[in-house]
Order: C-alpha cells, then structure tokens, then sequence
C-alpha cells in the first residue's frame, strides 16, 4: 500500500516554493488543483481513422520530491534495446497494464519498483493528469505522485541506464523548450512536438515532454501554449 498522504518527512523548514513565479505549491495544492482537471477528455491529437485498433492502456509515475526548496521532478533515460523504438529516450518510470494490476495507480507503482527500485510505502499518489494517446497507440495516464526523499534507487540494467530529475523552476522556464511540427507516417500528417533544451546532457521530448508541459498547466506553472491544449 502508498503511504499515507497526512505523514511528512524529510527536514523541516516549510513547504517548497516555485521561486520562479512566488506561487507556493504545497502537497495539497498540487492534489486540489489534480482534482479541478480530473475528468478532462484523453489528449488525443490524431485524426479520425489514424489508428486501426483501440488502444492498449499504460501508466506512468509522475514521481515528485522537494530538495533545497524547490519541487523536483523525477525522470529516467531507457536503456538501449535493439528493436525499442523508445530506446534511449527520457521517459518516466511506467509501462503497460498487466492483468494483475488493480488500475494504472497500481501499475505505476509496479512499474517504479521494477525500473528504479522505489519502493510503494515511499509514495504517496496526489493524482493524475489528463490520459495521452501516444503515436504507438497506448493510452498512457500519468499518476502524479510525491516520493519521500532522499531515496535510494537503483536502475533495472535491461531497462534503465540513468535515474535523474530536474528542477520544477527550470522545466517551468518558457525559454528552455520549444515546439517544433514533426511529420508522422502519414504524409502530410504533422503534429507538434514539444522539446526542452538539454539538462545536464539529458533532453526532455515528446510525449514525456507533453506530459510535463500538461502537469505545469494544471499547476498554473506556465500558460497554456496557444490552440494547443494542455
């Protein structure tokens, strides 16, 4: 089972704030204003007919932790697999639903333990954003969660080469990503994708990069980009 939301932990001194905007997100605001989005429609960019088949449904934990201060987040870059279109990419700790797994909280958390060695009773789930349809037609819902940190993690070889995180301020930093229109298999198809500039060599794209973006709307982190949706 999570822990339990009312415990804290970590060395006193106050709740982290956003230095960057002055706004001070606390655990709760961060929960209330998950709660304000919940029941928002699946992020969904593709024309009609684009997919064949219904998708398949994924998780991923939007793993939070506060360190100096400041809100993190955290990220892991995939190992190199032949084959893995994904290999190598920044992502989140997640994967698919298995027949054992209650729902994508469940999932989530599964997924943590085996890709980064997070235990479950480290966590507590404050909610979820919007679920995003990736081009390889998964229907990814991010849970966002806080972690108690420090944590001690390790990276699944086969699966992760690198477990980092980035600094709440720094991803909310309209100058550190851009959107650039990238065609898909469809000729003529483009749909924009969001990149963020290298941080300390790791860049942030994609689909984990709309997720982010999606998380700093909901908190009032960052506007939302014109026409685009969260």
């Amino acid at each position: 089972s999570t822990m339990r939301c009312a415990v804290s932990w970590g060395k006193a001194g106050g709740d982290p704030v956003l230095r960057t905007s002055g706004l001070k997100l606390t655990r709760e605001t961060i929960a209330a204003r998950l709660i304000d989005y919940a029941g928002l429609s699946v992020q969904d960019p593709y024309p009609d007919g684009f997919f064949t088949q219904a998708p398949r449904r994924a998780a991923v934990l939007i793993a939070l932790f506060h360190e100096q201060r400041a809100w993190r987040l955290l990220f892991i870059r995939r190992a190199q697999v032949p084959g893995d279109r994904h290999s190598g990419e920044v992502a989140f700790p997640g994967g698919r639903l298995e027949a054992q797994d209650a729902g994508p909280d469940a999932a989530a958390l599964r997924e943590a333990r085996e890709e980064v060695g997070l235990h479950p009773a480290r966590v507590c789930v404050l909610g979820h954003l919007p679920d995003y349809r990736t081009v390889s037609n998964f229907l990814v819902t991010p849970v966002v969660a806080e972690i108690a940190w420090p944590a001690s993690l390790r990276p699944a070889p086969a699966e992760v080469s690198h477990i980092f995180s980035i600094p709440m301020p720094w991803l909310a930093d309209p100058h550190n990503r851009r959107i650039q229109r990238k065609y898909l298999s469809n000729p003529g198809l483009a749909l924009p994708v969001i990149y963020f500039r290298p941080y300390q060599g790791e860049q942030l794209w994609g689909v984990s990069a709309r997720i982010t973006l999606s998380l700093l709307q909901v908190l009032g982190l960052t506007a939302a980009e014109p026409g685009r949706g969260p």
